[in-house]
Formats: C-alpha cells, structure tokens, sequence
C-alpha cells in the first residue's frame, strides 16, 4: 500500500526525521492561507498523487506570493497528473501539500528497501540526489552507496557513521545523518514498510539534514497490526479494479490486454499470463483466486474480470491441490447463469476431483470451451477471441 508524501513525512517526523513545516490544502484558497500560517517568503505547492515525476509533469511549483499559490493551485486541483510512472491515464489531483522553502546546500538519495534476493533490509544512498535512482545508476553509479543490515541487530550507529562517511557529509553533521539513517530504518522495520525513499535528503545552507520529499510503501499483508497506516490508504490512487480486487480478498494486477485470467496460485497466473502471449494474446490482468475457492469466490473473481471493458475473452486455469475442480466448475457456471456474458470462455481444469468439475461444464449447456492443457487453453482462447472480433466490435458500437 503507497501513502502520499505529507504522510509518509508526518510518520517519519515522529521517529526523529527532520522535515519543513508544511499544510494540506484542498482548495486554492486554503492552499495560500496554509503559507500565510507558516511565514516566509518562499512556498513550494506539490500535488499529492501516488507517483513520481510531478515535477517534470507540473505538479511541484515554487511560489512567492499569494497570487501565485492560488495559480499553481488552480492549474493542478481537479485535473489528472502524468508522469513517466502513471502511465497515459494518470492520476487524479485531489488534495495539495503546501511546504514551506528551505535554502539547498546539497542533495543526496536515501531509500531503503527490502532485498528479496539476500532476504535483508537494503540502504541505497547516492552524493547525486534530485533525480531518479535509475538515472544515477545508469549515469553515475560510482556515486551508489549500499550497505544491507542484518537482521539479528538492526542498523547500528557505527555502520550509520559509515554511510554518511561515504556520502561526503562533513563531520559536524555526521550525527544529524545517522539520527536521519536510524530514524528511516526504525521506521521501516517498526511499520512492516516494503520501501522508504528520500529524494532528496538535502543539507540547508543553515546545516540542517532534512527529507525534502518522501516516499513510503508498505506490506499489505501485515496491515493488520498497523491499523491507523491502514487508515492512510488513498483508493482515489488506486486502480478501481485492483482496490475492488482487495476488498473481496483476491489477488489482482491490472494490464493493458484483452483475455481477462482467473487462476489459482501466482506462479501458475504469471505462466497463464506468459503462454496467452506467446500463442499470440495479450492478458488483461493478474487474478490469483488462491487456494479453497468457493463456488461465490469463483463468481466474485467473474464479475470482476468482467468489470473491465476491455477483456474480450476470458480463460480461466485451475490446478487444483487445495482447491476443488468441482467448486471451481460450479463457481463458473453459476457466474455465467447469473450474469451471461457474449464473450468466449475457455476452462481448463486439472487435479482435485477434475471429472467432476468436466462433468459440471459439460452438464451445464452453457458455451463453454474446454481445454486438457495450458497451451491448448491459452491457443483456444486466442483463437475464440480473435474469431470473436466482429461481435465484439458491433457489441461497442452499439453500446
């Protein structure tokens, strides 16, 4: 789960991080009286969307009067910010952070994330900070730092002192840096977060170290005991598919193609979605139903799929350990008589009780087309859809 920059700072300000004194806003007028409360002669208004880039796309600005928070704030309120990670649909401006300007010395990048390879917490800083850590890594990566903390003791200060030594912070502010360095990683580890990322981490001209920007991303799976990061999560952001997707319980990652994927289990979904391209498709999601579907699972994980307007063909792949065939089979029919749908449907089922859930297909009367194998479901469903081209084409035009 992503969280927006003033409150992944308000979480890091309370485990000792130093960041500007900021306000949100939620329309231009409180935009320029959230900069009035705070003094100064120098405001930067952000929108606050889950993504980066804005300020390449237009939705950082730095302001100096009243006049100009109202504009910038005008210009981005209601509108949809792209950027490089938002894809062409972009995101939706709804709310404002208004930050107050701080004098820039240096910038460095601070990010922690978790190494699944040596299944550790990994610091990647950079002397380079302001720009994407792709961009430094592609163009200077002498300048990455990396350190991994092992897990038995957490960050030490000694290894902290290392970083910052590594970075070039003079010594006066070495310990501001490693308060910055712990506080990240108390954070991180306190908090079941997957990511935290500065960028920049500056130095003030008045030798402060403090988080400009801040990004924070968090397990899913562990939300659980974080109940008030819970509370943070922004659907607004969020794919409506994916959210709804999360809502009833299913695993869901929407694409960009058209043969929507039912399947149980990630490793057989990422194959599903994997053999769909190389008989010449292209898939329209990630959905892992998981193991024990029900029939009204099976149905739930139908009715989203079909919630996409731009799946034309659906396949769905069960290989069923945990799971039952009949349940599965019993879950598709009873989708299909509830709600018809005039797009083909492919069902490839094996394992647990899979004469059974043949038999429920095969009883149904319903034009299901059935498959033995992977790569005949995913040839059959290419094919059913390709055939199924003009239908589909009047359907739209008609709607």
């Amino acid at each position: 789960m992503d969280i927006h920059e003033y409150q992944a700072k308000e979480i890091l300000r309370d485990f000792g991080v130093k960041v500007p004194n900021g306000g949100l806003a939620y329309s231009p007028e409180q935009a320029a009286y959230r900069a009035r409360e705070m003094g100064g002669d120098k405001w930067i208004v952000k929108a606050q969307v889950h993504a980066g880039g804005r300020g390449k796309a237009g939705g950082v600005k730095v302001c100096s009067n009243d006049n100009e928070i109202i504009e910038a704030a005008s210009s981005m309120l209601g509108r949809k910010l792209v950027t490089h990670q938002t894809g062409a649909e972009g995101k939706g401006i709804y709310r404002l952070y208004v930050e107050a300007g701080v004098p820039i010395d240096r910038e460095i990048y601070l990010g922690f994330v978790l190494d699944r390879t040596t299944q550790r917490i990994m610091i990647v800083a950079s002397s380079e900070g302001g720009t994407e850590i792709e961009e430094i890594s592609a163009n200077k990566p002498d300048s990455i730092v990396r350190a991994s903390i092992d897990p038995a003791v957490g960050l030490v200060e000694f290894q902290a002192r290392e970083i910052a030594f590594k970075l070039g912070i003079e010594p006066s502010l070495t310990q501001h840096m490693v308060r910055t360095l712990m506080g990240c990683f108390n954070a991180f580890r306190d908090l079941d977060a997957t990511m935290v990322e500065i960028n920049p981490l500056v130095i003030t001209t008045d030798k402060q170290v403090m988080a400009l920007d801040a990004k924070m991303t968090f397990d899913d799976n562990a939300l659980f005991r974080h109940p008030k990061i819970s509370e943070l999560r922004d659907k607004s952001q969020e794919d409506p598919r994916e959210s709804n997707a999360a809502d009833r319980g299913l695993s869901y990652v929407g694409l960009d193609g058209n043969i929507g994927c039912i399947v149980n289990g990630a490793g057989l979904a990422m194959a599903t979605m994997d053999t769909i391209k190389l008989s010449g498709g292209e898939p329209a999601n990630f959905l892992d139903i998981g193991g024990g579907a029900t029939p009204e699972r099976v149905a739930k994980a139908f009715r989203l799929v079909r919630s996409d307007q731009k799946v034309e063909a659906i396949l769905v792949n069960i290989f069923a350990g945990i799971n039952r065939c009949d349940w599965v089979a019993e879950g598709v029919v009873q989708a299909l008589k509830d709600d018809p749908i005039d797009i083909p449907v492919i069902v490839r089922l094996s394992g647990t009780n899979v004469e059974e859930g043949q038999r429920i297909l095969a009883g149904s009367g319903l034009p299901i087309i059935r498959a033995a194998t992977l790569k005949e479901a995913a040839d059959r469903a290419v094919s059913a859809w390709k055939a199924d081209q003009p239908t589909i084409t009047k359907l739209k035009a008609i709607s």
